[in-house]
């Protein structure tokens, strides 16, 4: 069996600038600029955001829910003052905060273009 660790997340955006900047408002992503780039450090990962102009062969945002990738999900500490602050930020709530099993609190939210992002609360008692 082959040892992997995570190396990016690849998006595409018809506004990097505005995904990136998005990431670094309301979850604490770092822009790191390059030459023709811009990415974000995002919780130790690297997010890669390429861009999407009119006639390029990228498909839209599927309708949520659909086959394939449906989500990514980022550690939070008090996941109701994290909801709370963002909620005062105007971010779209999909999923209120809730207790799912003893020890584990979710939500998600709705990011650019669609991209669903849980926030949960793991009580390290339960672990």
């Amino acid at each position: 069996m082959p040892t992997v660790t995570w190396d990016h997340v690849h998006l595409r955006s018809p506004d990097p600038e505005a995904t990136a900047t998005w990431l670094q408002d309301i979850l604490g992503g770092q822009i790191i600029r390059s030459p023709g780039r811009i990415d974000v450090k995002l919780g130790g990962a690297n997010v890669f955001i390429a861009p999407v102009t009119a006639g390029d062969g990228v498909h839209s945002p599927p309708v949520t829910p659909y086959q394939g990738l449906d989500h990514f999900g980022l550690t939070v500490k008090d996941i109701d003052d994290v909801a709370a602050e963002l909620k005062r930020k105007g971010v779209e709530f999909t999923k209120e905060p809730v207790t799912i099993r003893p020890g584990v609190r979710i939500c998600f939210i709705r990011g650019p273009q669609g991209i669903s992002v849980e926030l949960l609360e793991r009580d390290k008692k339960y672990a």
